[in-house]
């Protein structure tokens, strides 16, 4: 049987030496990945042969694509677009979704396929839950996705909560009253609105109650109207805290839960994240994506980090 052949053309010199890369490092990349097929460049024709011959013309594709949309062809981008082409997925539409341009100009995309099926779902539902392993971009998105829908004036508030339970740690010596105490838990997300609005944006905010902070037991006997509201860390809530907020969401609102259930820290172990998928199937208005190692947007070696950790079968502690 022959072995696959195409060919593919590009006129454009600057184009062709971002794909390539420096002393061809992209081309030899590419090379490692498709260890089936070999990839032959003569003048301004790229020669693809062998078993995934095709796979390797839509990669290209998609990365001229990308290049002449101003992305810089390194590594990253190289691994996502592999990985999403071989998914059926077009990097081109992904990799060029503008969800928010932060305080400082950078623009807020999302990174990978499964990322990209988290804001659709915000999007389209009421209510979405965002499940996967840190580093995912779970708690980042969904307050970019917040940070748009409050400049867009389609809610009037932006509401963050957590369950108050540490990770391993305790909060009870940290000085001050309670909100002082749960400040530093809840950290992180401040971080990320901050470095999306500005420190003066985040204060201007707060000060105007257009954004609230504050632990998930703060949320009950609420009524939470035209908000867009975040649980984070949801796999640290017990089924009756789960069922508590759920039922907190009132008109015009939207509210995204994300977590971890491979890192459970309430006590006893039963948390409320664990088959919500099952309790709540069916019901119109909740969406539900499960982000994976593949979606991964820190460090490289973070990737492997969370493999070696789930071959050996331990847990670790909920810090995102």
């Amino acid at each position: 049987m022959s072995e696959s052949s195409v060919t593919t053309q590009i006129d454009d010199n600057d184009l062709l030496g971002s794909l390539v890369g420096e002393h061809d490092v992209n081309l030899r990349h590419l090379q490692d990945a498709f260890p089936r097929s070999r990839i032959y460049l003569r003048g301004n024709e790229l020669k693809l042969k062998g078993d995934e011959a095709e796979v390797l013309r839509r990669v290209f594709n998609e990365l001229i694509t990308l290049a002449e949309q101003g992305q810089t062809i390194n590594s990253r981008i190289l691994d996502q677009t592999i990985d999403m082409v071989r998914s059926n997925v077009r990097p081109s539409k992904v990799l060029t979704h503008e969800i928010l341009c932060t305080a400082r100009g950078r623009v807020i995309r999302p990174k990978s396929s499964g990322q990209m099926n988290y804001v659709d779902s915000i999007d389209r539902n009421v209510i979405t839950f965002g499940i996967g392993p840190a580093g995912t971009g779970k708690s980042w998105l969904a307050v970019a996705m917040a940070v748009r829908a409050l400049q867009a004036n389609e809610v009037e508030r932006i509401i963050l909560t957590r369950p108050a339970v540490e990770a391993g740690e305790h909060l009870g010596f940290l000085p001050g009253d309670l909100m002082a105490k749960v400040d530093p838990y809840l950290r992180p997300l401040y971080d990320a609105l901050c470095d999306m609005v500005g420190s003066e944006g985040m204060e201007r905010l707060l000060e105007n109650g257009s954004v609230e902070v504050a632990p998930l037991a703060f949320m009950r006997g609420r009524t939470l109207n035209s908000s867009f509201i975040i649980l984070d860390e949801a796999q640290n809530t017990t089924p009756a805290q789960m069922k508590m907020f759920l039922t907190r969401i009132g008109f015009n609102s939207k509210a995204v839960v994300t977590g971890d259930v491979t890192q459970v820290d309430v006590v006893g172990g039963r948390s409320g994240l664990t088959h919500i998928e099952d309790l709540l199937a069916g019901i119109t208005g909740i969406g539900f994506v499960y982000l994976s190692k593949k979606d991964v947007v820190r460090h490289r070696i973070v990737v492997d980090i969370i493999a070696a950790y789930d071959r050996a079968g331990v847990v670790s502690p909920s810090v995102e």
